[in-house]
């Protein structure tokens, strides 16, 4: 009986302890930190045996294989232990993916990722598909695979999942774009983070197809000098193409296979040029599918987002309170800014990745009329804009950054939090700090 170490007893690593049992393999959990009483219970209901708040090497080094969690580093001792020792230590979905017959929609980018998954899940789901939602959302993939029989599974799938990955083949695979983001993972070196995103093309064929931002720089340059085997699929909304997904004015076009899609932009529920991208990759793989385009046009203009993406809160005295605390990196708050219609007070701050905010400079000048900074180390944001915004303020809660960006805020303008941050220095998670923006917005 081959033995299969799991590290992390999160949502994946339980997920892939019961699809391990359920296909024969002996099955031992470890996590260094603490693992949730909920998914201890179901580790125990299986009979798998576990260990938390430490990593006992005697029962991990004589693994015949490990699936590590996306969150644990290749830096981590026990890991470097691993790869020392030649042990396979591979992704969730690499491991759950020769268990199923099911078709998977791969989706990954360094923005957009979960709307995408989302509309794409949305546009499949409304077309009476039998479909499972999985990867970095919902629940665990191999968890699914173990239980459920889904004919199509919508993947959302991290740079982190996919240096797991080395078989794993999408039959639809989106790449969105590409910016610098999680650098200290890859040695700060911009060229191995695009080379993890585009592992998700490593294993397709000509059956499959690759659909991808044509406006991407990163994405452009990777292919001067590569290649993918699988069919490809641009969209663009700066260029007219002969095939994929194009705009013209407010039209979005889509051709595919002797096939084409028309549908007025004004008509999509999402705002914003980068949801217009978001929805010609989801409204792609629903023509790839054969879905009915009716059924893609009402599916489109009745999607009700995601949470802490661009999402309305409230609006008080006039003043449009917006949630954007899933932009953690700079790519994603130049989104969130250049949606911008009205002046805006900028709440932004929390641990930096190594961002250069130089980026957000105009939009900054041209939209943002004052900055909250909310983190523990605000140093550089009063650096880059202390001369461009005429107030820029401090606070160290959540509260305080709402109470105060009212008073700043007048009648028509719009109060966004796009942290550009990741944030742990003052929160468990975004959702968190998302959340606690909504509760102190509702409390004004």
């Amino acid at each position: 009986m081959k033995r299969l170490v799991i590290l992390g007893g999160g949502e994946s690593g339980v997920g892939t302890a019961i699809l391990g049992k359920k296909e024969g393999f002996e099955v031992f959990v470890s996590d260094f930190g603490k693992i949730n009483e909920k998914y201890k219970e179901v580790l125990d209901k299986y009979e798998i045996e576990w260990e938390d708040e430490t990593h006992t090497e005697s029962l991990i080094l004589n693994a015949d294989l490990v699936m590590k969690s996306p969150g644990i580093p290749e830096k981590s001792a026990i890991v470097k232990q691993l790869i020392e020792k030649k042990v396979p230590v591979i992704s969730e979905i690499e491991f759950a993916f020769p268990y199923t017959n099911a078709i998977t929609v791969g989706i990954t980018g360094s923005n957009g990722k979960t709307t995408t998954t989302m509309l794409t899940y949305h546009l499949l789901k409304s077309a009476g598909l039998n479909v499972g939602l999985g990867g970095n959302i919902g629940k665990s993939f191999a968890w699914q695979v173990a239980e459920n029989d889904f004919d199509i599974y919508v993947l959302e799938l991290s740079s982190f999942q996919l240096d797991g990955c080395f078989e794993y083949k999408p039959h639809i695979a989106i790449l969105l774009n590409i910016s610098p983001d999680h650098l200290d993972r890859y040695e700060y070196k911009y060229e191995n983070y695009i080379a993890s995103k585009f592992r998700i093309t490593q294993k397709q064929d000509e059956k499959d197809f690759l659909i991808f931002d044509d406006d991407d720089e990163a994405i452009a340059q990777w292919f001067k000098n590569n290649k993918t085997k699988a069919q490809i699929v641009p969209f663009s909304i700066s260029k007219q193409l002969e095939f994929g997904a194009s705009l013209n004015n407010t039209t979005m076009k889509i051709i595919t296979k002797n096939d084409e899609f028309t549908m007025d932009t004004m008509d999509i529920a999402l705002e914003g040029k980068h949801n217009i991208k978001n929805a010609m990759a989801a409204t792609s793989v629903a023509q790839l599918l054969k879905i009915r385009k009716e059924t893609i046009k009402q599916s489109m203009s009745n999607f009700e987002g995601v949470p802490h993406r661009l999402e309305k809160v409230l609006k008080i005295q006039h003043v449009q309170y917006i949630n954007d605390s899933k932009a953690t990196n700079v790519n994603a708050t130049f989104y969130a800014l250049d949606s911008m219609t009205a002046p805006t007070v900028w709440i932004v701050g929390g641990v930096d990745k190594g961002n250069d905010y130089t980026e957000l400079m105009s939009l900054v000048r041209e939209k943002v009329k004052a900055i909250v900074c909310l983190g523990m180390d605000n140093k550089k944001i009063i650096d880059t804009f202390g001369n461009v915004v005429d107030i820029m303020i401090e606070v160290d809660d959540m509260q305080d950054a709402v109470k105060l960006s009212q008073r700043i805020a007048e009648k028509g303008d719009t109060v966004l939090l796009s942290p550009c941050c990741a944030s742990f220095d003052l929160f468990k998670n975004y959702e968190d700090r998302g959340n606690q923006f909504k509760a102190a917005v509702q409390d004004l």
